[in-house]
């Protein structure tokens, strides 16, 4: 036989018997990941179904997101079976790898924007709520995320804020969308962050021997100055704030990060879509910002000194996160106006000054949490909180926890100011009371007493 020939020949056999140990290994990889797979399934059949199934009973929009979710969870349920078929690859391949699940979170979140739908808790609930699946790009302690089973419960508790706006409005109104907030957490907490818990508590398992990711030449552009999503602590860090700055291309999802961006912190803020989402809200914030404070200025999002946290002109900002704090801190926050900020340690004292439309979501304070010259307010409290203050405010929703009912609230020149309390059953209903602003005063025995006008409930 020809040498040529015997050369030829054995190259094939070594290539084919190379080709067959690499499939045999990833069909290891995928058998290793059998019992994770199966154990989404269920996940998937006992609690996501469910919430597609009470959708169904109210229709519409509510039934469109539902069935958005439960694609998201499908597509999850695909990348965890290519991770185990996979080598871990480099930020680019990564940013590639997780499009599809990018994909899904900002068809969610589109349906949010343009005008408002009769409907929009549901819809930000649902979108919210989505970024808790991003718990998968989590690659490492330094990657700039919380490990995954703390951040599938920090994304849902920034879906909750939204989520007990429909348990309010529904609660004597239609049981079914009550229904539908019960099994959308049951998803979340306890469905999804067991899972993780048991399966993926450090993160997906990537393949040692699996197939590798082909990236394009030269990788993403590197991160900018103004561009990069920075961690909300003085310590810059690494890996997933680059790769959500380009998996976002300018998308609503970069709010799975529950980071601080840097057009947060600066002068140079770039309207994005899901932030100011059409050009009738931009309009309003522009009219109406000069009137949020008689000092005009940029966006401030910094701590200074280490002792402050100054939050300052933040419009149509969402997903404001300061996780990184502590007990001898304070937050001020000053001419905000529609967006949405969570602390989520311990601080010593939390002040609001003329904000408009705010959500501000809190675990503890050590003194007090005080709102002045504000309108439209939500503030839930997760924790603990001694004393609330509230003056010369127009309309505050205040949430108390069960850890926070003896809270001290005080108010002056403030009015439509409701206090909702969680139900004593662990499924009911938050507790709605209305506190007094017309009071009867007379004068007995030598001297003013005051009492409250009771409220009609009109």
């Amino acid at each position: 036989m020809d040498d040529n020939l015997i050369s030829r020949l054995e190259s094939a056999v070594t290539r084919l018997e190379a080709l067959s140990r690499r499939e045999g290994e990833a069909t290891r990889d995928a058998s290793a990941a059998g019992p994770s797979i199966a154990a989404y399934d269920d996940l998937i059949s006992e609690y996501v179904n469910r919430v597609t199934s009470v959708a169904e009973k109210i229709g519409g929009e509510v039934f469109d997101i539902s069935k958005i979710i439960e694609e998201a969870f499908h597509v999850q349920k695909q990348i965890l079976i290519d991770i185990s078929q996979t080598q871990k690859p480099d930020m680019a391949g990564l940013v590639e790898f997780m499009r599809p699940m990018n994909d899904v979170i900002a068809k969610a979140s589109a349906l949010t924007e343009g005008k408002q739908s009769d409907f929009f808790n549901h819809l930000k609930t649902a979108a919210d709520s989505l970024t808790a699946l991003m718990w998968i790009a989590f690659s490492g302690k330094n990657c700039g995320m919380s490990m995954p089973i703390a951040h599938v419960e920090e994304n849902w508790h920034m879906a909750e804020f939204y989520s007990n706006k429909i348990l309010v409005e529904y609660k004597n109104k239609d049981a079914n969308h009550v229904e539908w907030v019960k099994v959308l957490k049951e998803v979340y907490v306890p469905g999804l962050r067991d899972y993780v818990k048991a399966h993926y508590p450090l993160g997906p398992v990537w393949s040692t021997t699996g197939k590798t990711i082909a990236t394009s030449r030269g990788g993403p552009p590197p991160p900018t100055a103004s561009g990069t999503p920075q961690p909300s602590s003085s310590a810059p860090k690494a890996g997933m704030s680059a790769v959500f700055a380009e998996i976002s291309s300018g998308k609503p999802v970069t709010s799975g990060l529950r980071k601080v961006t840097a057009d947060m912190k600066s002068k140079n803020r770039a309207d994005r879509t899901g932030v100011v989402s059409v050009a009738e809200k931009e309009t309003r914030a522009t009219a109406t910002a000069s009137s949020l404070s008689s000092k005009t200025g940029p966006p401030k999002f910094e701590l200074q000194l280490g002792r402050k946290w100054v939050v300052e002109n933040q419009i149509g900002q969402k997903n404001l996160v300061i996780d990184d704090c502590d007990a001898k801190q304070t937050v001020y926050i000053f001419g905000c106006k529609d967006s949405v900020l969570q602390i989520q340690g311990k601080v010593n004292n939390i002040t609001l000054d003329k904000c408009t439309k705010m959500g501000l979501v809190f675990k503890d304070v050590v003194a007090a949490c005080e709102l002045v010259n504000c309108s439209s307010m939500e503030v839930q409290c997760q924790g603990l909180a001694p004393t609330i203050s509230v003056d010369n405010t127009a309309g505050c929703q205040l949430y108390l926890s069960k850890d926070s009912l003896e809270a001290s609230i005080t108010t002056a020149k403030s009015s439509e100011v409701n206090v909702l309390v969680p139900a004593s059953e662990a499924e009911g209903d938050w507790g709605e009371h209305p506190l007094p602003q017309q009071y009867i005063h007379v004068y007995k025995d030598g001297q003013i007493v005051t009492t409250p006008m009771s409220h009609s409930g009109g």
